[in-house]
């Protein structure tokens, strides 16, 4: 999920922890908590604080991928496991405080538009996820992330996420009831005063609300807030608070591998890994500029481990049954109260065990109740398209391209295509033809070979 970047905030002063126990050294030495000038005690603190700010997302994700035909109980399992395993991994071998889970975004791309707009089951969907993630762990294990996000142009990295957030938004206007499907007009406005509209709105003004006053936990608040609503208007059964965790079975180890074998899912693939580039590298450089961590050019310490890190968590994931693993924004809110290292992580990690006793109440959670938290993302997410150049048409077009095609043909993908093909026009029909790097040139001839020759069939 991508907030507007926050400014990076100074270097805590050294040596401000002092360990006087055994326990208190180890953490030091593993986490050099008194070099970054932080304590045990404040890193708990910042774990908690960015734990409440993505917890929504075990709520979320199970209600998305539930739409493609998964047991939601099961995915709710394996989204506390994803986000648990990479976070402390993410601690433990990159020292940062970065807490990841599955992306939002991704997960209703997954959903949306490779199962049920492309007619594929889950298990074929969750494998272009997997090989997304490989191809997305490859380009970071030789190196070649860092070029790729240095190459591609601004108005299309900008774009990307925009779109993706315009697409999320739909997603939660359809599940308040607000936006329904016309023959006509091929949408318009629902019953207004339904269940689902009324309590669906008011969980949207609950977020931002107490978002815009410094809330961390909106999303969250607001989400058990309407689905208490909706328990007190009998539209919710009520199945307990906690329980042993569901079995997993039925969704892990489940994919299919065989979709790197149809021509047809590789602009799927393409997609996953280029977007899961785009959302993570852009957040650990927001979050570690945040603590103070980043230098001019967006290095942080431990870059490579982090990379890494984050990448393989995408493969394990998709592994297990949820869709790609990323680095969450939210993670800045930890830094905001002090977080500076991986124990962060770790903790966030450990909370997310713990939530996994809690399938009942994520069980009686309605569509409607994450709806507004679907419209804040978007809200967040297209908040990036303030730093587009709209002075040069050259630069402005190929972004607006890219961010509107994906809510208007329900897919990721040919928004990503439909932004790389244009700006290789434009700046070819304009006389800017030198500034076309070519990998720009290379990925647009890809997804032109598989509009005329894949999808023409």
């Amino acid at each position: 999920m991508q907030h507007p970047t926050s400014s990076a905030s100074p270097v805590p002063s050294q040596d401000s922890y002092q360990p006087a126990s055994k326990l208190g050294l180890l953490l030091d030495r593993w986490f050099s908590l008194s070099k970054n000038g932080t304590s045990p005690s404040t890193e708990v603190i910042a774990g908690f604080t960015t734990f409440m700010t993505m917890v929504y997302i075990v709520f979320v994700n199970p209600q998305i991928l539930g739409a493609a035909g998964m047991n939601t109980q099961a995915v709710f399992v394996v989204t506390c496991l994803a986000a648990a395993l990479g976070s402390i991994a993410m601690g433990l071998f990159a020292n940062l405080p970065i807490a990841l889970a599955p992306a939002m975004g991704l997960n209703a791309f997954f959903a949306f538009s490779v199962t049920l707009g492309m007619g594929v089951s889950w298990q074929v969907a969750m494998g272009t996820v997997f090989w997304g993630a490989v191809v997305f762990a490859l380009v970071s294990i030789v190196g070649l992330r860092q070029w790729l996000l240095e190459n591609i142009p601004a108005s299309l990295r900008i774009g990307i996420p925009a779109g993706i957030g315009l697409l999320i938004a739909l997603l939660g206007f359809k599940n308040t009831g607000l936006v329904v499907a016309a023959p006509n007009t091929l949408v318009k406005v629902g019953d207004l005063t339904s269940l689902p509209a009324v309590l669906g709105s008011l969980g949207f003004f609950i977020i931002i609300i107490l978002a815009y006053r410094g809330v961390n936990s909106a999303v969250l608040i607001a989400t058990l807030a309407v689905t208490v609503l909706a328990a007190l208007c009998g539209d919710v059964e009520y199945y307990g608070i906690a329980s042993m965790p569901p079995a997993i079975d039925g969704v892990f180890a489940q994919l299919d591998l065989s979709a790197i074998l149809d021509v047809g899912l590789a602009g799927v693939i393409f997609s996953f890994a280029l977007v899961s580039m785009f959302d993570s590298s852009g957040t650990m450089i927001a979050v570690t500029e945040r603590c103070g961590l980043a230098d001019n050019k967006g290095r942080f310490p431990n870059m490579r481990k982090a990379l890494q890190v984050d990448s393989l968590s995408s493969v394990a994931g998709a592994y297990m049954g949820t869709s790609s693993v990323t680095a969450y924004i939210e993670s800045s809110s930890g830094a905001s109260v002090g977080g500076r290292t991986g124990l962060t992580s770790v903790v966030v990690g450990l909370l997310f065990l713990g939530v996994i006793f809690l399938s009942p109440l994520a069980a009686m959670v309605p569509g409607y109740a994450v709806a507004g938290a679907l419209i804040y993302v978007g809200v967040m997410m297209t908040a990036g398209l303030t730093k587009v150049d709209w002075s040069d048409l050259t630069e402005a077009a190929p972004a607006f391209i890219t961010a509107v095609m994906m809510p208007f043909t329900f897919s990721i993908t040919e928004g990503i295509a439909a932004g790389f093909i244009s700006y290789c026009v434009i700046k070819l029909g304009c006389g800017k033809w030198r500034q076309i790097h070519p990998c720009v040139i290379v990925v647009a001839a890809l997804f032109l070979v598989k509009f005329i020759f894949i999808d023409g069939h």
